[in-house]
């Protein structure tokens, strides 16, 4: 393997320095992949389509969902790339496929590349800036209504992580907002003509079965196993990912005054070593750490870059192999940060902090 930089002196803690460590090859897109790759996802999602309108075994069914939920995350990873530069040299084939990847998931390409790339990427794990499973500190979360609370419990519960990036990230980010981009527009009336019209055909051809008899419930369950349980299946994979990408126990946020690009990228992000089925759909996804040094890294070249990265980082690489393990002692774990510190907090701890701060200012 080659590398680019092997000094035994101490490496340098920078962004560009970590970038120097990666090979030319590791920057290889030949297109043939990237199709291949994309072809490959979209006859799984088609076929899992084509099951779960024909399939009604109610003890077959959850397994077609959880399949659902991994076909478009599939999807949606071979548009993430494009949207980072990442799989195509060609504009145009990035811009198309991208679009198509990103539409079984109904995100709107370059509404999403909007907030993810300039945002998410440039901001990680820095507090005020990144907007994904963003914290609240202690003494806000105290501020916070009965109604706001009980969310915050939910959404940062073991089983809230789906709902949280539906309502935080996708309702609001993709439908709600627009972001200032004349494509980011269009692309979002794309997407939403895409939930619509594949919505209302579902309903109609699946409440059509009888013939001459239009049976409304039978179009509703029809939308309801093809459509919408996999969308919501899909939104827990997704929030899932994101969380243990950037969530520990062991990775404070910073504040903008003590934030790194080399702190949000290396220290900001864990790379996890999953099964090779769960690999065959998330495309390396969970391989984090290299894609954050370098967003022009397909991800079939993840597992090359990290090699690279540790190499001359190894003390500074987080490798882990204990996902679901991980994913359930943070979120028992990770509930609001210390204003002071960005480090984690239980909400006892949390209480605790601003009972002990109360007293202090309290006049005796």
């Amino acid at each position: 393997m080659e590398v680019k930089n092997n000094s035994t002196s101490s490496p340098r803690e920078t962004l560009g320095a970590v970038r120097e460590t990666l090979s030319d090859a590791t920057f290889e897109n030949p297109s043939y992949k990237g199709i291949g790759y994309f072809i490959r996802d979209l006859f799984f999602f088609g076929l899992v389509v084509v099951l779960l309108w024909n399939v009604n075994t109610w003890y077959l069914l959850p397994f077609l969902w959880f399949f659902s939920g991994m076909t478009i995350a599939s999807l949606f990873i071979i548009g993430h790339d494009c949207a980072h530069e990442a799989l195509f040299k060609n504009k145009y084939l990035r811009y198309w496929i991208g679009q198509i990847a990103m539409l079984p998931s109904l995100h709107a390409y370059n509404q999403w590349a909007y907030g993810h790339n300039r945002i998410h990427h440039g901001h990680t794990i820095k507090r005020g800036g990144d907007f994904v499973w963003h914290p609240a500190t202690a003494e806000e979360y105290s501020k916070f209504g009965i109604f706001k609370k009980m969310m915050h419990r939910f959404f940062w519960s073991a089983w809230g992580g789906g709902f949280y990036y539906m309502i935080e990230v996708w309702l609001k980010g993709m439908v709600l907002f627009t972001a200032p981009l004349k494509e980011a527009g269009r692309d979002k009336w794309i997407m939403l003509s895409f939930a619509f019209l594949s919505s209302g055909l579902v309903f109609y051809f699946g409440g059509s079965a009888t013939e001459g008899v239009f049976d409304a419930g039978a179009g509703f369950w029809m939308f309801t196993k093809v459509c919408l349980v996999p969308f919501i299946a899909w939104n827990y994979f997704m929030g899932i990912t994101v969380y243990v990408h950037h969530i520990h126990s062991e990775i404070p946020w910073k504040t903008k005054e003590d934030w790194t690009p080399y702190y949000g990228q290396m220290k900001g992000t864990i790379n996890y070593h999953v099964n090779p089925v769960m690999n065959f759909f998330f495309h390396n996804i969970f391989i984090h750490m290299p894609h954050h040094v370098h967003m022009k890294i397909p991800f079939y070249n993840l597992t090359r870059a990290l090699g690279e990265i540790k190499a001359v980082y190894g003390e500074n690489v987080q490798e882990r192999d204990t996902i679901f393990g991980d994913y359930f002692k943070s979120t028992s774990r990770c509930k609001v940060i210390d204003s002071e510190t960005g480090k984690w907090m239980t909400y006892e701890e949390a209480r605790n902090s601003v009972e002990d701060e109360e007293l202090e200012v309290s006049p005796a």
